[in-house]
């Protein structure tokens, strides 16, 4: 085994571990991949840039500005909040009805936003049929990865493996080409979340319960008043030794009956202030010595007594890929960005309280904070924008459906697929065209348009590219699939295809979809070579297998998303997702022959 391969596997199994590990961003890992592969000398620098200008890099990035047009006009929360009724009536068919729905939504928009967008509705769809969130976010997740295997533009994972074909010298994917199988996906993984999932799934998991429960403040939440003698009179909150020596958090100061919420760092402090904070544990004793507390003060989460005339009680679900995703609050300076002060984080099963500006959040943790309440109309703003860095769950959503510019995303968007599915444009040259459309008929502005794309999905994809090259230069793809061929070549094609799913899928459960498919794409192309066949079906099976992640909650992004507000735990997905994975794996061994027929070169 030369040098070469050894570093080659060596970065893979370095890329795996940081996925699972989540030790470094998504974006960081993609650059680190090319950064070694070009520095080992197994690809040159040309070969590890390319990807940024590779078409299916580029159409991602566009595709996400067409999310986020179609966010901006209020549709996807009209419908969402329309949903409330039919569920009402009858939860079975509603639960039916939102699956198929998010489905069709997630064919052709990024299903992280649809997601994000779902998550506070379903919530309190919940809640108004007195059920718990955990019998409807795992649907609502699962429903996102089903649609988004229907159509070319439905996930990047689609875009990225027709993008590799297309560099191997074959036709990528058309834009409708997986819709036959996507539509058996999702109709028989809608059949089983119904009458199999949605029994498996937690029933008693309830988020109904107040606040001061559901995050455990009683123990963190106090009020003191500042006497005479307190070294803190006459400073500022920034300079007072009470915040900077014990860590507290001063959500509201009453001044002789005149309540100040949320008080900036130069607000100078007077005897006689009663203080409303949040302290660690550990610091309460000292917090006595040095202030009165105030005892009989019974701090409500949600009550009056806690929650100010001024403020509101928020909860925020991290996003998939949001700005706040591996740093801490100080990072992001979330107090003075967003007129707020964090209680409590709820990352995956257990409540932090404390050092919370130190902790670093992750995808699907939930922060609870206080707001002030003529700031929460901008945060819902926020929210609704593509790169939202999260989701409201716990407070009213306002509507506001723009259906003029609906009308005018909606055309552009058909126009877009229409000129793609009929050859008439490249679907790469169709998005951007859109784009510029859009910009042009006043639905984005430049601006927006820069802030819609996810950059971190685009460094990702950039940096996976590079395996497929690694790959090839190093003949490792060849290698691979010669063992894996020499295991089931006997067999026939349909069993290496089948066994080239149930690879793809237990390695996406580890790692990035992007990262699996840019990894497995190569060796079915490779495989497919030495068949003597053309690569589509083994493509196919790559394809839908890198998004059919159900058994962990990391395996896909939007999994992640809805872990910590189901208050689910880890095993629920595994319980809920491998039988979904195995009647998936079938389905592809029996039809992706049929739909997808064995040719020869």
């Amino acid at each position: 085994m030369d040098f070469q391969v050894i570093v080659t596997l060596a970065v893979i199994l370095l890329a795996i571990v940081l996925f699972v590990t989540e030790k470094l961003s998504v974006d960081l890992i993609g650059l680190v991949i090319i950064c070694a592969l070009v520095i080992t000398g197994v690809i040159s620098p040309v070969e590890g840039i390319q990807g940024f200008s590779n078409t299916a890099t580029i159409t991602v990035a566009f595709m996400f500005v067409m999310s986020a047009a179609l966010l901006k006009t209020g549709a996807l929360q009209f419908v969402a909040y329309k949903l409330s009724d039919i569920f009402k009536r009858n939860f079975r068919w509603g639960l039916v009805l939102m699956m198929l729905l998010i489905a069709l939504i997630s064919a052709f928009i990024n299903n992280t936003p649809v997601v994000a967008v779902f998550i506070p509705v379903v919530i309190q769809i919940a809640k108004s049929t007195r059920k718990s969130p955990s019998q409807l976010l795992i649907p609502l997740s699962f429903a996102s990865i089903f649609g988004g295997a229907c159509t070319y533009i439905g996930t990047s994972t689609n875009v990225l493996v027709s993008g590799i074909a297309q560099e191997y010298g074959y036709e990528g994917f058309s834009m409708f080409q997986l819709l036959p199988f996507g539509l058996i996906l999702v109709l028989v993984g809608t059949l089983y979340m119904m009458l199999i999932g949605s029994r498996i799934l937690p029933k008693n998991r309830r988020n109904d319960e107040n606040l001061e429960e559901k995050f455990g403040m009683r123990e963190y939440l106090t009020e003191i008043e500042l006497q005479e003698n307190t070294d803190s009179i006459g400073k500022t909150i920034m300079q007072s030794a009470l915040v900077n020596d014990l860590k507290i958090d001063i959500l509201e100061i009453n001044r002789n009956g005149t309540r100040y919420n949320l008080p900036q760092g130069d607000f100078i402090l007077h005897a006689g202030d009663i203080l409303k904070v949040r302290c660690n544990l550990s610091n309460i004793k000292e917090l006595k010595s040095r202030a009165k507390v105030l005892e009989g003060s019974s701090l409500k989460m949600a009550g009056d007594n806690l929650q100010g005339t001024g403020t509101s009680l928020v909860e925020m679900v991290i996003s998939a890929n949001s700005e706040f995703d591996g740093k801490n609050l100080q990072e992001v300076d979330f107090r003075r960005r967003f007129r707020a002060s964090p209680l409590a984080i709820k990352h995956r099963e257990e409540v932090l309280h404390e050092d919370l500006y130190d902790i670093k959040l992750k995808a699907g943790d939930v922060l609870l904070a206080e707001v002030k309440s003529h700031y929460v109309k901008e945060l819902r703003k926020k929210e609704m924008s593509q790169n939202a860095p999260f989701a409201l769950l716990s407070s009213d959503h306002v509507i506001d459906f723009n259906k003029k510019q609906f009308l005018i995303v909606i055309s552009v968007l058909g126009i877009v697929i229409a000129l793609a599915t009929f050859g008439i444009l490249d679907i790469v040259i169709s998005v951007m065209a859109g784009v510029v459309a859009l910009v042009l008929l006043n639905v984005l502005n430049m601006r927006e348009v820069y802030k819609a794309i996810n950059w971190k999905i685009v460094f990702l994809l950039a940096g996976v590219l590079s395996f497929g090259v690694a790959l090839t230069n190093t003949g490792l793809d060849q290698k691979i699939a010669g063992g894996l061929l020499g295991q089931l070549g006997s067999f026939g094609p349909i069993v290496v295809l089948s066994g080239l799913y149930l690879a793809t899928s237990f390695l996406t459960e580890l790692m990035s979809n992007n990262a699996t498919a840019a990894l497995m794409a190569p060796i079915a192309i490779a495989i497919s070579t030495q068949l003597g066949l053309l690569p589509t079906p083994f493509l196919m099976a790559v394809t839908f297998a890198a998004s059919a992640s159900f058994m962990t909650p990391i395996g896909y992004q939007t999994n992640t998303m809805v872990y910590t507000a189901g208050s689910y735990k880890f095993t629920d997905f595994t319980k809920v997702g491998v039988m979904l994975n195995l009647l998936f794996w079938i389905l592809a061994t029996v039809f992706l022959p049929i739909i997808f027929p064995f040719q020869p070169i």
